[in-house]
């Protein structure tokens, strides 16, 4: 298997590198500083500033698969893959680029499943980063990683839709530029079959019943600007038009979303991970203990080597689950992509840990990115299917296979 860069995706990469050098590092500590400032849910002014730098940079819309036509830049999931892992080096630096999740995951369901009127409305004004959006699946009363316990009502009434449940945990919603949310509830909680008692619908944030009861916090985190909303649907109603793809559609669309942003998320925890190695290499050089350098110490030494085997072994792994999806689509790669899931964020949390340990206090502090990056990977250890269902569903997969040789 072949993961070396065509030369497209070498001079993508490229590009990508010098402009996080130039542009997204000198500016962390000014994105932190305008968020604390104002509105928390404002975007940080540098913010916009550095998408039309992008923009002009040609490194916009990157991730949308090319079967999409006018709608991509012509990539495919692997040619992706190592652009991600840059973005993911800083927690906010995929949006610049427009890469960031929710809205990848809600514009290829838009470009994969909407409507040419759909996709008009909210497809475009996505795409062009006039807007944000939000995902909403995950309730506080029932176990959501069994995505058929989603208890929202979802009832047709004439030309309507009418909405009544409550979602947490909805990143992007307490965004101020959030628009739209695509909406995952129940329309046929009877049926027989419970992977068709879901459906999926379009709501703008600013219909009549919405309510953005609160930002949730990770690990102590509001994730401001983008934040992870509570929000109730009180008789939310919206036409029977915004409704995707069909009645009884939404688990199938859900798996459709998840395959390619599973890949993204991970890819971007492997450059999180990296950029944690190598603060944590900058620091044992540089750190004096027991008057020698940290990097002395074999126990420090063994994590930096560790962490670097722990990081390529994901990387590899990951690239070829994006490899397998591009041949076969997101069945043919259901395997793999359980696999990363699992070793990625664990990974990604363990690595980030060393470099905490290693910068001592200031691993703990506001001083450096490493708390918040843990943060981070601790919560994608749940976010799109935690390590248990994901480990329950390959270790079934597998015995069922090994079974019948």
């Amino acid at each position: 298997m072949d993961f070396e860069f065509s030369p497209k995706v070498q001079e993508l990469r490229e590009r990508l590198l010098s402009f996080m050098d130039a542009h997204v590092y000198p500016n962390e500590a000014l994105f932190a500083q305008q968020v604390d400032a104002g509105d928390r849910w404002e975007p940080a002014e540098i913010l916009d500033e550095l998408k039309a730098l992008a923009r002009e940079a040609g490194l916009w819309n990157l991730f949308l698969p090319k079967e999409y036509g006018e709608f991509s830049p012509g990539l495919t999931t692997l040619e992706y893959a190592p652009l991600a892992e840059i973005m993911g080096r800083v927690l906010w630096a995929s949006e610049v680029f427009n890469c960031n999740a929710p809205d990848t995951g809600n514009m290829e369901v838009l470009a994969r499943y909407g409507n040419a009127a759909q996709q008009n409305e909210w497809l475009r004004p996505l795409l062009d980063g006039k807007i944000r959006s939000a995902f909403a699946m995950t309730e506080p009363g029932v176990a959501s990683s069994d995505a058929t316990n989603v208890q929202t009502s979802i009832v047709r009434d004439g030309d309507d839709y009418v909405i009544n449940g409550q979602k947490w945990y909805i990143s992007g919603a307490c965004n101020n530029h959030c628009r739209i949310m695509i909406v995952m509830g129940k329309t046929d909680p009877d049926g027989e079959n419970r992977y068709q008692q879901q459906s999926m619908v379009l709501v703008p944030m600013d219909t009549k019943g919405v309510t953005v009861a609160r930002p949730m916090k990770v690990l102590g985190f509001d994730d401001a600007p983008e934040g992870h909303s509570e929000i109730t649907f009180d008789n939310v109603r919206v036409p029977v038009s915004n409704l995707l793809l069909g009645e009884g559609r939404g688990f199938e669309i859900a798996q459709g979303r998840l395959g390619p942003g599973r890949i993204h998320h991970c890819m971007r925890l492997i450059g999180l991970a990296q950029r944690a190695l190598e603060a944590m290499c900058v620091r044992a050089e540089t750190r004096i203990a027991f008057g020698r350098p940290l990097s002395k110490q074999q126990s420090v030494r063994e994590d930096i080597a560790r962490s670097a085997c722990e990081i390529e072994q994901a990387r590899l792994l990951t690239l070829k689950a994006a490899a397998r999806m591009d041949e076969g689509g997101n069945k043919a790669a259901k395997d793999l992509i359980a696999m990363i899931k699992i070793v990625a964020p664990n990974m990604a949390c363990t690595v980030i840990d060393r470099a905490i340990q290693i910068h001592g206090a200031a691993g703990v502090s506001q001083d450096f990115f490493l708390a918040h990056a843990y943060a981070g990977a601790r919560s994608i250890r749940l976010a799109d299917g935690p390590d248990q269902v994901h480990m329950m569903q390959l270790g079934r997969n597998l015995a069922a296979a090994t079974a019948k040789l």
